[in-house]
């Protein structure tokens, strides 16, 4: 079986397990300054994010075609038909759609295309779980299964320090997001399960008090020392991913995964203050939990 994933889906894998797992990252791509660029074949990182500082331009970024999308398809069928395709929300980008017309357009590939309905660390949570499992020979539907029970249980908030880019990118409402940038707050958005969307959780003044007001909305849901499983990732902000475990870790029995850099797609549309964090109970994670921490197979 072959994983196919997008580049919007950030794996705490090193390249040498992605290869091993038989997963491959279809790229996403942003255009700034009139130049466009594939992620993790054009452009590294950091020099994305230093020619946003130095341009000031805003970016926009579009999803793969379904046409690279049905190359990917044919050419990894020639080895096994069976593929699992796993992509970041359709509430947020076209890239499923573009997934689900390849499928249609390539006939010999057993093709099947899941909505993460998240992205980022979330949507790497799924992809990292169902390579794992497809290594430990579980058959599709199983697999397909336990994917959705990682969605279920796993939930993403995120805050940053200036609104400009997630205005310009249309994935706010314009007119309340100018009125929270003349106030300056720091707003905790999260990812709705159902619809896969942006939904506004609350702000803050201040960036220390909006990570502060993150760890608040977690207890909603978890008591103070209840084991979760957690994952912090930032665009190009370490010291305030460093700051937000801590918060995190102050409040909950936690197991890390390791910590990630959001692709800079994603990081197009926040700019580069975003700092957010992925986490489950432990128990509501099941048998997936081993997957994610490689500690063996689920049952």
């Amino acid at each position: 079986m072959h994983i196919v994933t997008d580049s919007g889906a950030d794996l705490f894998l090193s390249p040498e397990e992605i290869d091993a797992l038989g997963i491959h990252v279809v790229p996403l791509t942003v255009t700034l300054s009139g130049n466009s660029y594939r992620e993790g074949l054009d452009i590294a990182t950091p020099e994305f994010y230093r020619l946003l500082a130095e341009t000031g331009d805003l970016p926009t970024t579009s999803q793969p075609s379904a046409g690279e999308f049905a190359d990917v398809y044919r050419r990894l069928a020639e080895s096994d038909p069976e593929i699992l395709s796993i992509h970041i929300s359709s509430g947020l980008s076209g890239t499923v759609g573009s997934a689900q017309a390849a499928a249609a357009m390539v006939p010999e590939a057993r093709v099947t295309v899941v909505d993460s309905k998240t992205l980022s660390v979330g949507s790497g949570w799924q992809v990292a779980a169902a390579a794992r499992a497809a290594r430990a020979g579980q058959a599709m539907e199983d697999i397909v299964d336990l994917v959705q029970r990682v969605a279920a249980a796993t939930s993403t908030l995120f805050t940053l320090e200036e609104l400009k880019y997630l205005i310009h990118g249309g994935r706010i409402s314009h007119m309340k997001g100018l009125i929270a940038s003349m106030l300056r707050l720091k707003p905790f958005i999260g990812v709705d399960k159902t619809t896969g969307m942006y939904v506004q959780m609350g702000q803050a003044r201040a960036f220390p008090r909006a990570l502060r007001g993150i760890v608040d909305l977690i207890a909603r849901d978890h008591a103070p020392g209840s084991a979760l499983v957690a994952q912090v990732a930032h665009a190009q902000n370490p010291e305030g991913a460093a700051a937000l475990r801590a918060l995190v870790s102050e409040r909950f029995d936690c197991t890390w995964v390791p910590e990630a850099a959001i692709s800079f797609v994603l990081g197009a549309h926040t700019g580069p203050t975003l700092v957010g964090v992925c986490f489950a109970a432990a128990d509501a994670l099941g048998g997936a939990r081993s997957l994610l921490l490689d500690t063996g197979a689920a049952g």
